[in-house]
């Protein structure tokens, strides 16, 4: 049975890959992203492309209207990181971090439901991250939204599993795409003179080396092996709650709960 399938963040990394396995293995996919243009490899991939602004409820409203029949699954992967002190971040970027990590998710999620809930089968496919685990310095911000995803998850669950609805929760690790490289980039190579200049350089490094030249780098993966995950979990008939994606993941979680 071909399930329709509404893809967040499909302009590049996990959710261009989403969106393009699904489709190959037979699934109405509606991938979306703020521009159109970005959408090219999901068309040719066969997918229906549409724009979504996770922030702007005009465009979330517009999005799950076009999906023809309703959207039966969600993936929820739209989301950046935003790196630095607390002390020092901006209380605006950090709302933007929140606007599109987690209130564009829970309000997109509050969209889709009625229509599952009325067909009596639906998933929820929400894209966290090993980091909704635990929380490295200087990614304090970015951890809050992500512990935020885990803990809307945990609850919606429960609440929805009366009507036939899942909701899974995927942990990417280190995942190598264009979202790694801005992770990065993001971090001045020189930070400005000031109290946290020392942590800032040191958190770069540090954040540059997982990626690349680092111990943990080996445990990585690309971005088609979430997809493949994502793809499990939404055939599965009994889901599991949480897939750790990658190796690293693994580890890291393992890690922290010892």
């Amino acid at each position: 049975m071909s399930r329709r399938v509404l893809v967040t963040g499909c302009s590049s990394g996990i959710g261009q890959a989403t969106a393009v396995r699904l489709a190959g293995a037979g699934y109405t996919v509606y991938a979306t992203a703020r521009k159109l243009a970005d959408l090219e490899a999901c068309q040719q991939a066969g997918c229906r492309c549409l724009t979504l602004d996770v922030t702007d409820e005009d465009s979330m409203v517009a999005a799950v209207e076009a999906v023809e029949g309703g959207v039966e699954v969600l993936v929820n992967n739209a989301g950046y990181s935003l790196s630095g002190a607390l002390e020092e971040l901006e209380l605006a970027a950090v709302r933007r971090q929140f606007e599109t990590n987690v209130f564009g998710l829970l309000r997109l999620t509050q969209l889709v439901l009625p229509g599952m809930r009325e067909a009596g089968w639906g998933r929820i496919i929400n894209i966290s991250s090993m980091g909704g685990e635990f929380t490295f310095p200087g990614g304090g911000a970015y951890h809050a939204t992500k512990h935020a995803v885990e803990a809307l998850s945990d609850a919606l669950r429960f609440e929805v599993a009366g009507f036939g609805i899942k909701v899974v929760v995927i942990q990417p690790g280190l995942i190598f795409t264009e979202f790694s490289d801005q992770v990065a980039s993001q971090m001045e190579a020189d930070p400005p003179p000031g109290p946290y200049q020392k942590f800032q350089k040191a958190v770069r490094e540090i954040t540059q080396s997982a990626y690349t030249t680092g111990p943990m780098a080996r445990f990585g993966g690309p971005p088609e092996a979430v997809a493949a995950v994502i793809e499990k979990a939404i055939r599965a008939k009994k889901p599991r709650t949480r897939y750790p994606v990658t190796a690293s993941a693994h580890m890291m979680i393992l890690t922290r709960s010892l």
